[in-house]
């Protein structure tokens, strides 16, 4: 894909630091947001998509509404080896090129728009899928593991899913070391906010240095 005039910028982070606030604020400020996990969505509800889960894992995933319930499939796909990275894979090969289709039409239709001072990528695998190369920037947003495990903990996980999770995406210090931009979501809400419009002007120039 080519790059677009309006800037793009790509959000990354460790699992549970923090990463959904930082691009709430962003789209507050201006900011168009490409979410992975909308577009997830949106493929697990594709009846071929439904059709080839319920085929490999059976009626078990399936809520009473007959959509996929994403909590038992997790469990299904991030269980220990050898079973949950096999199934994780059957589900990136079934779930990932449609995901993919989706993110790359959002884009290019909100470059072609033209109305939003820039577009944040939010995905978690954003290095993983190499979407982090058609970025303008890279926004690292930092905070110590302790706290992600609290965070986390306050979904519902465990700290050995919380692992299990982590250990599938790059780690948290690579992202950090290839971020252009650092923002401490340690603190306070207010002091994440504050970062965030000291950088704001950069981000939007994407001439400017990280």
């Amino acid at each position: 894909m080519r790059r677009t005039k309006t800037p793009i910028i790509g959000i990354a982070g460790g699992i549970a630091s923090g990463k959904s606030f930082i691009t709430g604020h962003l789209k507050r400020m201006g900011a168009a947001v490409v979410s992975a996990d909308e577009a997830a969505h949106e493929v697990l509800e594709l009846e071929e998509v439904k059709r080839e889960a319920q085929q490999r894992w059976g009626d078990a995933i399936f809520g009473a509404d007959g959509q996929i319930d994403r909590k038992a499939l997790g469990q299904i796909v991030f269980a220990p080896p050898p079973d949950g990275p096999l199934e994780r894979e059957f589900l990136e090969r079934l779930t990932h090129p449609r995901i993919g289709e989706i993110i790359r039409r959002q884009i290019i239709e909100l470059a072609e728009q033209g109305s939003a001072a820039a577009i944040v990528l939010d995905l978690p695998l954003l290095f993983e899928s190499g979407w982090n190369k058609i970025c303008d920037k890279i926004v690292f947003v930092d905070a110590p593991r302790r706290l992600r495990e609290s965070r986390a903990k306050e979904r519902g996980w465990s700290r050995e899913e919380f692992a299990r999770r982590e250990t599938v995406q790059q780690s948290p210090e690579t992202k950090r070391e290839l971020a252009d931009v650092v923002i401490d979501n340690s603190g306070s809400p207010e002091s994440a906010q504050a970062q965030i419009e000291r950088f704001w002007p950069s981000l939007i120039d994407s001439s400017a240095p990280g």
